[in-house]
């Protein structure tokens, strides 16, 4: 595993030896499920365990055995079934794009993530790279990793102390330099492994290698947009800071789109069966992405994800993003958002809600009763019944 690494991370450090770079390869064969040895690894095993006993009662895990076994089919059609049986993957619904494995087979699957995915093949890219971090135990080599590097520093320390001179100590600060950039430059290679670990599953699977890279492509424009509507700095992407854990998003989708499989590129990227697997928490994880309050990261996924056709849920989306943030010309674009959704669904009564709340925002007071109206009447228990009564024209007294 290890000379396979080396190999193919020479090829992605060098632009050049990138366009003339072979497809990853598979992976070598299955070597069986890895068995903890010794004090540490049994603790770690027993603190992993412990954990996925914990997360298999926390209310953020989404409770969707269709979903879960969907996940489940992809990574075992992606890294062979063999590998991935031991394997248990939990939905958690959190906004952001992760996903980790842990080394006794936990996976868990951030919904953040699921909605940033286009289609099966790019998740497969994501399972596979997790997966990727499972097999090669990185893990628990990083562990000891940090251990080898903390007790340098334990030494370096108690060295420093008995002989508190200025050059000694700044000989420590150097040693702690050194060993802190050590581990950090560890993780990252072994982000690059898994990366290209997951396009080895992928390059020999039936779905369109190709993907992997559109993650990274897809996540830069994301950042960029939510920058721009910040104000910030436009982003760099060829560069990480001294304490980064990943490599640049730059790189990676280069590296993988060099190495993915030319003969590839016609295969299926499962868009349908993902979009039919995900249909019905994709509201919910789309008002999740809202209340991060990142509107140019959050217009940027409802775009993308309309990139095949608008339909009620993302046309309702993109009209709750422009509602919340509220400017006067965001609200007259949220009746027109809300009215495109109500144009393909005449039921939806959040919809009604959020063109009632709007159109009395941009002063129409009739129009904007008149929708709320037909919200109470299509949610009559409602939570907020009484609270969009009190904006309804009073009753005249008998």
């Amino acid at each position: 595993m290890l000379k396979y690494t080396l190999s193919f991370l020479a090829i992605a450090s060098s632009c050049a030896s990138l366009a003339a770079a072979k497809p990853a390869p598979m992976p070598p064969p299955y070597a069986g499920i890895y068995q903890p040895k010794g004090v540490d690894e049994l603790g770690m095993w027993r603190e992993d365990d412990e954990g996925e006993r914990r997360l298999a009662i926390s209310p953020l895990v989404v409770r969707d055995e269709k979903l879960t076994k969907y996940l489940k089919a992809v990574l075992c059609s992606t890294v062979g079934a063999d590998r991935c049986n031991a394997t248990r993957i939990y939905v958690v619904r959190e906004p952001t794009f992760n996903a980790t494995m842990s080394p006794n087979g936990t996976m868990r699957v951030f919904s953040g993530l699921l909605l940033r995915m286009r289609n099966e093949a790019e998740l497969a890219a994501i399972l596979g790279h997790e997966f990727g971090h499972f097999e090669s135990r990185h893990s628990l080599s990083r562990f000891q990793a940090m251990r080898r590097g903390t007790d340098t520093l334990a030494w370096g320390a108690l060295l420093a102390s008995m002989a508190p001179s200025y050059d000694t100590r700044r000989t420590y600060e150097n040693l702690e330099i050194s060993v802190y950039g050590s581990l950090f430059r560890y993780s990252r290679d072994n982000e690059r492994e898994a990366d290209l670990l997951g396009l080895g599953y992928l390059n020999k699977s039936s779905l369109r290698p190709q993907a992997a890279s559109e993650v990274w492509q897809n996540l830069i424009g994301e950042i960029e947009a939510s920058a721009i509507s910040r104000g910030l700095k436009k982003p760099r992407f060829d560069t990480v800071a001294f304490t980064a854990s990943h490599p640049p998003e730059g790189e990676r989708a280069g590296y993988l789109a060099a190495l993915a499989e030319p003969t590839g590129a016609d295969r299926d990227d499962g868009a349908l069966r993902y979009k039919e697997a995900l249909s019905a928490w994709l509201p919910v994880f789309l008002e999740d992405q809202i209340k991060l309050n990142d509107f140019g990261g959050s217009e940027y996924i409802i775009m993308k994800l309309a990139e095949n056709g608008w339909n009620p849920t993302l046309w309702f989306a993109r009209a709750e993003l422009y509602r919340t943030r509220g400017h006067q010309r965001d609200l007259v674009n949220a009746v027109q958002f809300y009215s495109n959704a109500l144009a393909l669904d005449g039921n939806m009564p959040a919809a009604y809600r959020g063109l009632g709340l709007s159109l009395i925002k941009t002063g129409d007071q009739s129009g904007g009763q008149a929708a709320l109206t037909k919200y109470l009447t299509l949610k009559p228990n409602a939570d907020d019944a009484k609270m969009i009564t009190l904006l309804l024209p009073k009753e005249p007294a008998q």
